[in-house]
């Protein structure tokens, strides 16, 4: 089969098409034929090997996982002998970083628990882009406390991934959302309904004045005394991504901690992946109340063609890769 490997970190130039062994299910696993995958920055961390972090999970001198790409969305081609909840034809999608990566080939291994089927509604292409995106926004908004109807909550790093479905979820359920993002995003996230716009090449969210009930961060990166400034009393600030150094620490072990004798609730919001997150994912899109901003597709091949462009930071909403072009 065809897969897009790499062996030592660097830019998106150390990705290469090449030809591999085609994998066999274990007794807890399907094989999935790709129909669909998608771009996420835990992807372009792990190229570069930027970060001590990054390093230690990937790989300390080369990345451990040859082949990358958790979003997954495809057709099941055959199952391991203990699998109970899908057989072969199923469409199925879900996150499978837990399980290695894999997800940028023709064909992945990946353990039940990490899968859904693929609402009958949705294209292939939809499916990718939900899994990881999709999780973190729902979980990241439930972090310490779930965002309330009439609450008003600030995304920063807005026009990526997970924005637009923060952004979506939240006026379902009656928040007020303000958007950080550049202003050439603007137009996408006011039409999912954003009903304030901070452009962060202008204004600081964190020195307006303004408090907010709570402020899901994805590129967080300033100081801890800034995020309380903006945070009501009562508040939650959930960060799902951004800096790799001491700021990370801070929320992984201090603020933590520190949040049990504060009513400012500050940390780094746990994600893991399971089959009802991904089933909530579905169902929110076939109510109408979640839709999929897809900016490019790219093929394959082209795969470290869509990581220049990811860096480039323009994107609006996800980049897929496709295998059926």
């Amino acid at each position: 089969m065809k897969a897009i490997v790499y062996a030592e970190y660097g830019s998106p130039d150390v990705l290469q098409l090449k030809e591999v062994d085609k994998p066999v299910p274990k007794e807890n696993e399907v094989l999935i034929k790709i129909v669909a995958s998608s771009v996420n920055e835990w992807d372009n961390g792990l190229i570069s090997g930027k970060g001590l972090l990054t390093r230690l999970l990937g790989g300390l001198f080369k990345p451990k996982n040859k082949i990358l790409g958790a979003d997954v969305a495809g057709v099941i081609e055959a199952s391991g002998s203990n699998i109970k909840n899908f057989k072969p034809g199923d469409e199925v999608f879900g996150d499978i970083a837990g399980a290695g990566f894999g997800a940028f080939a023709e064909y992945v291994c990946a353990p039940e628990k990490m899968l859904a089927k693929k609402s009958p509604k949705m294209s292939f292409e939809q499916a990718a882009a939900l899994p990881q995106a999709g999780l973190l926004a729902l979980q990241g908004l439930r972090y310490k406390k779930p965002l309330q109807a009439g609450q008003h909550v600030l995304i920063n790093g807005a026009g990526g991934g997970v924005g637009p479905i923060a952004l979506q979820y939240a006026k379902s359920i009656g928040a007020m959302v303000t958007c950080v993002d550049k202003e050439e995003k603007f137009e996408m996230l006011r039409s999912l309904g954003a009903d304030e716009l901070i452009d962060y090449r202008k204004t600081d969210y964190t020195k307006t004045g303004m408090q907010y009930d709570y402020i899901l961060d994805v590129t967080a990166r300033r100081s801890v005394s800034d995020y309380k400034r903006a945070l009501k009393p009562g508040g939650v600030f959930s960060m799902i991504g951004g800096s790799m150094g001491w700021l990370l620490v801070q929320m992984m072990l201090v603020q933590p901690l520190l949040s049990k004798f504060s009513n400012k609730k500050l940390g780094i919001m746990g994600y893991h992946v399971n089959k009802e997150g991904l089933d909530e994912l579905s169902q929110l899109f076939d109510d109408g109340k979640l839709s999929v901003v897809i900016d490019r597709c790219f093929p394959l091949a082209g795969t470290a063609e869509a990581f220049r462009y990811y860096q480039q930071g323009t994107f609006k909403g996800k980049i897929i890769i496709n295998n059926v072009q």
